[in-house]
């Protein structure tokens, strides 16, 4: 059963956004259970992935960790400049921003870049490598932020996301290792199933703001709506494009890691009152990332063949 559910990943995906903005009770009611969802999807995905097998080889590893350092860190510093200098900051939408371009890979960015005919393995491992850096990524951006008072909330934050990828992507590493049968073709289909049906449902919750305000007819939905499709198909193409003449095999990869980020991981690490604000946002952001493997797949073929 969990092996028919895998394949149907996609079709879960775009049910669980209808669902989560038709039915705003039930999106408010997952609410609640959208972290511990985030939690067992790292989890479920170090178990699948085997994250250390993914780990770049000798001279592949300045590439990759500049990448991370680029796509993590150098791309939202360079968002935190323009918002303050537009004097936009401090705006609930430039923090979704700013944090979108600040997250790790998706973690079913693997599985875009396959339904999108691209080779899947540099976009494992830049997710590996993003999620296993992130506490270290994202600490100069959360210091930069006002939403994050003082030193002691920077470090508050940055040690919530520490705790959950040790906690969720370690044990995942731990129980992959311990008990090799997960490693059997079954059992990783059957976990591919509860990795789909996981995602399924989180998209439900992370809607919980979307419904309301699509309903209300509320400009501010649609400003944030069209700031997500802008970060994310913006940030894929433009990157695409740079790697397209430098490593066509990579590039489609590389375009999809960069515009698809598990920006809802932060919802641990964020103060309580910021998370609800940025719940529109991060519900909006989810339409472009899972709508990629539909609408971006000519673009990716046509730039994987260089």
């Amino acid at each position: 059963m969990l092996g028919w559910i895998a394949g149907q990943g996609r079709l879960l995906l775009v049910a669980g956004l209808a669902a989560g903005i038709v039915l705003p009770g039930l999106a408010r009611a997952m609410e609640p259970m959208i972290l511990p969802l985030i939690v067992v999807l790292l989890f479920l995905s170090a178990l699948r992935i085997d994250p250390l097998a993914a780990l770049p080889r000798g001279r592949g590893w300045p590439r990759a960790l500049g990448l991370v350092l680029l796509m993590q860190t150098g791309f939202p510093l360079v968002a935190v400049v323009l918002l303050w200098a537009a004097g936009w900051l401090s705006a609930p939408l430039a923090v979704g921003v700013v944090l979108a371009l600040s997250g790790p890979p998706l973690t079913g960015s693997p599985g875009i870049a396959i339904l999108t005919g691209a080779p899947p393995a540099p976009a494992l491992r830049q997710m590996v490598l993003g999620t296993a850096l992130l506490p270290l990524t994202v600490l100069p951006v959360f210091w930069l932020m006002p939403v994050f008072g003082d030193t002691g909330d920077v470090l508050a934050g940055t040690g919530r996301l520490l705790a959950i990828v040790l906690v969720a992507g370690g044990g995942g590493i731990v129980v992959r290792r311990m008990v090799p049968r997960w490693q059997a073709p079954g059992p990783q289909r059957a976990v591919e199933g509860l990795i789909a049906l996981a995602m399924g449902l989180v998209v439900i919750g992370l809607m919980s703001a979307v419904g309301p305000a699509l309903m209300a007819a509320s400009p501010v939905f649609w400003l944030t709506l069209a700031a997500a499709f802008a970060i994310s198909f913006g940030v894929q193409v433009a990157v695409a494009l740079f790697f397209r003449c430098r490593d066509p095999e990579a590039a489609p990869a590389l375009g999809i890691v960069a515009g698809n980020r598990n920006v809802a991981l932060f919802l641990g690490a964020l103060p309580a009152e910021t998370a609800a604000v940025l719940l529109l946002f991060i519900g909006c952001y989810q339409v472009p990332m899972y709508l990629t493997p539909f609408v971006m797949v000519r673009f990716y073929r046509w730039v994987g063949r260089g």
